[in-house]
């Protein structure tokens, strides 16, 4: 019998991403389940981000065109891998980490971005960096957790930072934050992936 690929990003057959999963290293699973354990409020999953989650996160950009890409909240790097991999070499990239073990690791793993602590943050730090806007931030901070006015000075410091038509993508795993990302952005798009634990909501806003 033929084998059936399920390939609706791109990424080749299910069965090859389910191995690539299956293979993630213990280190980062067991670093992360630590962190969860020791401040849930900071930390929104018992385990960190799928490769099916990361390929939808970054799928719409355009690495050949942005020259300036933010992460916010990278936890063990599931998307900083990529940014540091995929993006142009002029492409300025900028990941924030809060907690200090994390952010230590990162900066070791890769070498060629530039590190900061908190989201809230943003734009001034940009600005400190010598860019007025930026053209993409990724962010997996668990809004969820946080009280409304962290929420609202993380997401006007996003909207403030972004060039007009700028991506902002977003993971959450509910839809308690929509209305307030369709308060700050022009246009969203809304992905799922069920292939995450627990199964999560991409929101795509553009600026």
């Amino acid at each position: 019998m033929k084998e059936v690929k399920i390939n609706a990003l791109g990424l080749g057959s299910e069965r090859e991403l389910l191995l690539q999963e299956l293979k993630k290293t213990i280190s980062d699973k067991v670093l992360f389940l630590y962190k969860f354990i020791k401040c849930s409020k900071k930390i929104g999953s018992l385990t960190p981000s799928s490769i099916f989650l990361a390929k939808a996160m970054i799928k719409p950009i355009d690495w050949e065109n942005i020259r300036s890409i933010v992460e916010l909240g990278a936890g063990t790097g599931i998307f900083t891998k990529y940014i540091e991999q995929l993006k142009h070499p002029y492409c300025k990239g900028i990941i924030f980490e809060q907690d200090e073990e994390m952010a230590n690791r990162l900066m070791k793993l890769y070498r060629g971005l530039h590190y900061r602590s908190r989201a809230e943050d943003l734009y001034p730090v940009l600005q400190q960096l010598g860019l007025s806007e930026v053209d993409c931030i990724l962010s997996g901070l668990p809004f969820a957790n946080f009280p409304q006015s962290l929420r609202d000075r993380i997401l006007d410091g996003v909207a403030r930072s972004l060039k007009p038509g700028g991506l902002f993508i977003q993971y959450q795993y509910s839809l308690q934050m929509k209305n307030q990302f369709h308060e700050r952005f022009a246009k969203i798009d809304l992905g799922f992936v069920p292939l995450n634990i627990p199964p999560a909501f991409v929101y795509y806003c553009y600026k």
